[in-house]
Parts: C-alpha cells; structure tokens; sequence
C-alpha cells in the first residue's frame, strides 16, 4: 500500500475453500453460476470473483474475491444473490475454510480512466 492510499481505499481479498458433500458437485457449481452472473451484473465494486475447481480434487472449490475496498466487501455480502448462495450452499457443503487479506504490496487495480 502506498502512502498516498488511505486505509479505507485499500483494496479488501479473500480466498474461500469449499469442500463439497459427494454427490453435491453439481448443485453447488449452479448456485456458483447463479452467484457469479449477480456479481458481474450487480456489483461493479467488485473487482475480481472467480470460482475455480482444484485439480486432482474434485470435492475442491475456491473463490478468489477482490473489492475495490472493504464497505465494496460489505456491500457484496448484503446483496440478495450473494445471501442466497449463503443460505443454500449450508447443506451441501462438508466445510469451509475462509482466508480474509488485506494488501501489503504489489499491483493492485486501478480506477477506470473514463469513469
């Protein structure tokens, strides 16, 4: 983080690792779909959420979740579709495993020059 960044502009992560219930896969990777189209359409604050299966795991998932600060994380997690993946992913999922960050250093977007 830059000196010039203030602590509430500091870009806000998580990584998420789902275990999924065997026989659950493909009902979870629906509720991804529906999640993720919500984000892209709803959440312009959020900069990255992508879902990734493991290889060579396949009861495996982890998101990867970039805001362009923690109020756009807060904001992500009251949204309807996100609310519902919360509710709905409970049953089928053996555990969760949730790794909050805060960056230190290195690249980290930019503001979009046409806004």
């Amino acid at each position: 983080m830059t000196d010039s960044m203030a602590a509430d502009e500091t870009p806000y992560a998580l990584v998420v690792r789902f275990t999924v219930r065997p026989g659950s896969e493909a009902e979870f990777d629906e509720l991804i779909t529906r999640v993720a189209a919500g984000v892209r359409e709803l959440e312009p604050e959020t900069l990255v959420f992508a879902c990734h299966h493991v290889e060579g795991a396949s009861l495996q998932r982890v998101f990867y979740e970039l805001y362009r600060d923690k109020a756009a994380f807060d904001a992500h997690s009251q949204q309807p579709h996100v609310r519902d993946f919360t509710a709905a992913r409970a049953p089928l999922l053996e555990s969760t495993v949730v790794d909050y960050m805060t960056l230190t250093d290195g690249k980290a977007p930019v503001a979009d020059p046409t806004s």
